[in-house]
């Protein structure tokens, strides 16, 4: 099929690469030149694994990129991937995407055949119905084209993998043209993925909290554990063996049950905040909600109790391993990172950051912290060590804790073995 893509962060980029993988010709708008030629040239703009790979084969051919939005009349269905940010509140910003709706309307509203619009932003219940699609219509797209909502679920750091096996696909519409073009669209998906795959049809409404639910779901099993593992390390026992235990009950499962510094990103905290903001706008106090979020808050903060146990940091070089919010991205959105470092500024430790692919994004919010080109060089001399993202490189990390000054290594993620030599601390066990 003929599909176009607006938008090109981590979604839209992500997905333009594996629908041209799937067989059909993609073309991304976005308004970006610089990042329309690095997608015709066959780069990616955003670090993400098996993305590099995906451009470089159909970039600039089955996968074709524009600034122009009349691109998009040349397709049979569009793919809506524009940012939603948070507002102060935490309730979500929908300027950009109904900025998004409204050139398509003017474009669509010059196209007589068919047209199936899918809004795949995270945006809250009746956005799409009560914004989005109002927005696309005073711009003067007719009642050709159709409208969908189709949720993505994908990890940064595992984003390609998890499109071309998905656990389900959520297609929300009360259109029979936009479903049933959907399910052309998803065909050579379902039928090459990995396991069976659910296709979940629903309302609009219905797709759009689905999307909330499951991070916030998500969220709170991670909050969860590591509220248990607080409790564990003040006990002296291992919240890891009792994960694993827990984690045989096929009520529970053993997914998300890693407990550590807590969650970050741009799912977890934005789809949570902007719920409880809906929530709180509905006349419902989300009082669970607002715990998974401030026992989060918190795990940084306990990091560094842990910490001054045996370090005070004031003039002291201090080392922070994975800026990161988690392996396998150079996104440091909500990053457990941050927190830590604005704590250790206050205390007027010398901050030394490390990452194997992060420390660009991270220097643009912090330009005044020392960054190392390699976990060695971060450790050299320092008084202390966090580990906040679990990199496979710290898992092999050994004689490097010899070069620090006093070898006090507060592990966030479990990554690390306890040795002699260094002073270890396990964030919950």
């Amino acid at each position: 099929m003929e599909i176009s893509v607006v938008g090109s962060g981590y979604v839209g980029t992500t997905v333009a690469a594996c629908l041209a993988d799937l067989g059909h010709t993609v073309t991304n708008v976005d308004i970006d030149q610089e990042v329309v030629d690095s997608l015709n040239a066959g780069e990616a703009p955003i670090h993400e694994p098996g993305l590099d790979e995906l451009l470089a084969e159909h970039g600039g051919e089955r996968l074709r990129a524009t600034t122009d939005y009349d691109a998009v009349r040349d397709t049979d269905l569009t793919f809506v991937a524009l940012p939603t940010p948070s507002n102060e509140d935490g309730s979500i910003d929908l300027s950009i995407i109904t900025a998004g709706m409204e050139s398509l309307g003017e474009v669509l509203a010059r196209k007589s055949d068919p047209h199936v619009v899918v809004v795949k932003s995270t945006v809250v219940p009746g956005s799409t119905d009560t914004d989005l699609v109002p927005a696309m219509r005073r711009a003067g797209a007719g009642e050709n084209v159709h409208v969908a909502v189709n949720p993505e679920f994908q990890r940064e750091g595992t984003a390609v993998e998890d499109y071309l096996n998905p656990d389900k696909l959520v297609v929300g519409t009360e259109s029979a043209y936009a479903r049933e073009t959907l399910e052309a669209v998803f065909e050579p998906l379902i039928a090459q993925a990995d396991s069976d795959v659910t296709l979940v049809v629903t309302g609009t409404r219905e797709a759009e909290m689905i999307k909330y639910a499951n991070n916030a779901f998500l969220a709170s099993k991670v909050s969860l554990i590591n509220e248990l593992g607080n409790i564990c390390k003040a006990y002296g026992v291992d919240a890891y063996e009792v994960a694993e235990a827990i984690g045989l009950d096929d009520r529970i499962g053993a997914e998300f049950l890693r407990s550590g510094v807590g969650w970050g990103g741009s799912c977890f905290p934005k789809d949570t905040a902007a719920l409880i903001a809906a929530a709180e706008g509905a006349g419902y106090d989300p009082s669970l909600l607002s715990a998974v979020v401030e026992v989060n808050d918190k795990q940084p903060k306990r990091m560094l109790d842990l910490a001054e146990r045996h370090v005070d940091f004031a003039g002291k070089r201090v080392a922070v391993l994975g800026l990161a919010f988690k392996p396998g991205t150079d996104d440091v959105r909500h990053s457990r990172a941050i927190t830590l470092i604005e704590a250790l500024r206050d205390r007027g430790a010398d901050i030394v950051g490390y990452d194997p692919v992060a420390v660009e994004n991270m220097r643009e919010r912090f330009p005044d912290v020392t960054y190392a080109d390699s976990v060695a060089a971060a450790l050299d001399g320092a008084h202390a060590a966090f580990v906040v993202t679990d990199w496979d490189e710290f898992a092999a990390l050994d004689e490097e804790f010899d070069a620090m000054a006093t070898p006090v290594v507060i592990d966030g993620r479990r990554v690390i073995e306890r040795r002699e030599g260094i002073t270890y601390e396990g964030l919950t066990w």
